[in-house]
């Protein structure tokens, strides 16, 4: 295998300007020794043609190029060789979407200007869709076509929806839909995607708007940038833009800092202008009455016909006549829940078992359940037959994959102590990256996560996060993964410098999950260290006020688990007087520096850089 692979690696294949079309292009292709003898093919082979190309994994599996910026695209082909220099530029063509005439002769810097005209007078207009599109959306036929008629239509009745429904209904997958219908469409209208599910997520993916716009002053701390991109979408838009704002389930957003002190309400950056569009997705009728009024589309349960469709069409092999039964039962199992539905396929799908003998299982588990609830079989909140389909589905999935791939169990169970969006891949721990991607492949293949493609991220859908944390409860072990979760991210945490700010801002909301995790709220130095990052980075961010908090929960833990005089505890000390400082609440910056120096004078001595660098911020609170 060594012998091949140093081969497979060495050929000259992955260093020609014209094999990149060859590889990216088509949807399967085959590798060969030069016996003949069949290596794999790039599916099978993603790992290692991404090791020996740089290509993102993304690409190999065909996500759209339009998901990867100009300069991504183009790096793939930068150490590649041409016979003729200007074929260095003419093999980007294809994969940059351009279409310009060949000219031999010109040179490659000419070709390349050329090239970066064309690009400019024919760019699409800027979008960020962080999920690949859904091959086997069904069920939601009607309701798409009127989220487009009234947003896009000829008789256009609304510049601003809500999709509304039980968890579990597909709410985010016909947005997705319509967001991609809507690139295909119209290719001048930006499409953002915002998770709105917290303060945090809200800053990121507006921060994200903002670079992607380049709207200056984005990289500035100080600066608001909800209010730039608001503005930039708004008053300065000068081309259709629709924005999806999916899980808002509460305009009053909650708090960046574990103890509730900022509340960001979505009304106040939302862009005013006849040119954007904007959707929100959310379970509450009474969240979307207050953003959409009327034009609310609301996803009731499917019908047994469109549930029956729907998992025909997730099946690998079509439902035969003699499992129309066993499948009518499956289905009402699950309750015709979206979700749970897409679950039990890819099982299927994955496991080669049939639909009767998935039926089974599930019924058992349901069975085990509910005489372990000691509660009614009815789901009280939302009227269903089963107590949890989708919590079913997920129990039936982790006993299989515990059984074949450890590593992928362990990653599902740690996604359960961490934030359920924007998971970064580099959280996961593995001896090396071929490891990871086939743990995450097999858990993707059991429909428990959805990709990020170009973000080297996953998702995992609210449910699923709550049943998987019920499935730790269950079983006495979320105290473990939530002190697991609090490693992994302070392994991954980077200093809170403003180099770092795109990174550090993007774990802000896993480690607020991670910290505010009852079962992991004993004392010990990892919780602290933790801490400490967060309320750094929030005070960097300039979000005192957060900050603040934070720092007060951090100087008490640090008195419990290092001791008062322990020069970690000083620090955390001095960091909350300077916030007082910069909060102008001179009188008590002033009190906590003068214990500190007198414990720094004490443990450390008069003399030390330490001591002298607390004195001269008391002095600065009298300047």
């Amino acid at each position: 295998c060594n012998e091949w692979e140093a081969s497979f690696r060495a050929s000259e294949w992955f260093t020609r300007g014209w094999t990149l079309q060859e590889l990216i292009a088509p949807v399967s292709v085959e590798f060969f020794t030069c016996e003949g003898w069949r290596l794999g093919n790039k599916e099978s082979l993603e790992q290692l043609v991404h090791e020996i190309t740089g290509i993102p994994l993304a690409a190999l599996r065909n996500c759209p190029l339009d998901q990867f910026t100009t300069c991504e695209r183009m790096t793939w082909a930068k150490n590649r060789k041409t016979t003729e220099e200007e074929d260095s530029v003419y093999c980007l063509l294809g994969i940059l979407d351009a279409a310009m005439p060949v000219s031999y002769g010109e040179g490659r810097e000419n070709a390349l200007r050329r090239l970066q005209i064309e690009i400019e007078a024919t760019s699409s207009a800027p979008s960020i869709i962080p999920f690949s599109q859904n091959d086997h959306f069904v069920g939601r036929e009607s309701q798409l076509a009127e989220l487009e008629a009234k947003l896009f239509g000829d008789k256009r009745t609304a510049t601003t929806l809500a999709i509304i429904g039980s968890g579990g209904t597909g709410k985010s997958q016909l947005a997705l839909e319509l967001a991609y219908r809507t690139r295909q469409k119209n290719k001048n209208c930006s499409v953002f995607w915002i998770d709105a599910n917290n303060a945090d997520s809200l800053d990121q993916s507006y921060a994200s708007i903002a670079q992607k716009l380049d709207i200056p002053g984005w990289a500035d701390e100080k600066v608001d940038i909800k209010q730039l991109v608001k503005h930039r979408l708004g008053e300065e838009c000068v081309r259709q833009c629709l924005l999806i704002f999916d899980n808002a389930e509460n305009i009053g957003l909650g708090s960046s800092g574990l103890a509730a002190a900022r509340e960001v309400d979505l009304a106040d950056y939302l862009p005013h202008s006849d040119l954007c569009s904007v959707i929100f997705t959310a379970t509450e009728i009474s969240t979307a009455m207050r953003v959409a009024v009327q034009n609310v589309v609301e996803l009731q349960e499917l019908t047994p016909d469109a549930a029956k469709r729907m998992l025909d069409n997730y099946l690998d092999i079509p439902i035969s006549e003699s499992e129309q039964q066993p499948a009518i039962l499956l289905l009402q199992e699950v309750s015709y829940l979206p979700l749970a539905i897409v679950q039990a396929a890819a099982y299927i799908n994955t496991t080669g078992v049939t639909l009767q003998q998935y039926q089974l299982l599930l019924e058992r588990q349901n069975k085990h359940t509910l005489e372990h609830s000691g509660e009614p079989s009815e789901d009280k909140e939302q009227g269903r037959t089963t107590k949890n389909p989708v919590a079913a589905t997920l129990f039936v999935s982790i006993d299989e994959i515990q059984r074949s791939n450890t590593l992928a169990a362990d990653y599902l169970l740690l996604t359960a102590c961490v934030a359920p969006k924007d998971i970064p891949l580099d959280l996961l721990p593995a001896k090396e990256p071929r490891e990871r991607e086939n743990a995450v492949n097999i858990i993707s293949r059991y429909a428990l996560i959805t990709r990020r493609p170009a973000d080297s991220a996953l998702d995992i859908h609210r449910l699923v996060h709550r049943a998987l944390r019920e499935w730790l409860q269950q079983w006495k072990q979320l105290g473990q993964w939530a002190q697991g979760a609090t490693s992994q991210l302070l392994r991954v945490f980077p200093d809170h410098d403003h180099q770092n700010r795109s990174k550090w801002r993007r774990l802000l909301p896993h480690a607020k999950h991670a910290l505010s995790n009852s079962r992991a709220g004993l004392d010990c130095e990892d919780r602290l260290d933790l801490l400490c990052k967060y309320a750094n980075s929030l005070y960097s961010d300039g979000q005192y006020n957060e900050a603040e908090q934070l720092f007060v929960q951090v100087v008490e833990l640090a008195k419990r688990v290092l001791g008062e005089e322990h020069p970690n505890t000083l620090t955390s000390m001095a960091n909350l007087a300077l916030i007082y400082t910069y909060q102008g609440r001179w009188k008590e910056a002033e009190e906590l520096n003068m214990q500190v120096i007198e414990l720094r004078k004490r443990v450390s001595g008069e003399e030390h850089p330490e001591t002298l660098t607390i004195m001269a911020n008391l002095a600065s609170n009298y300047s």
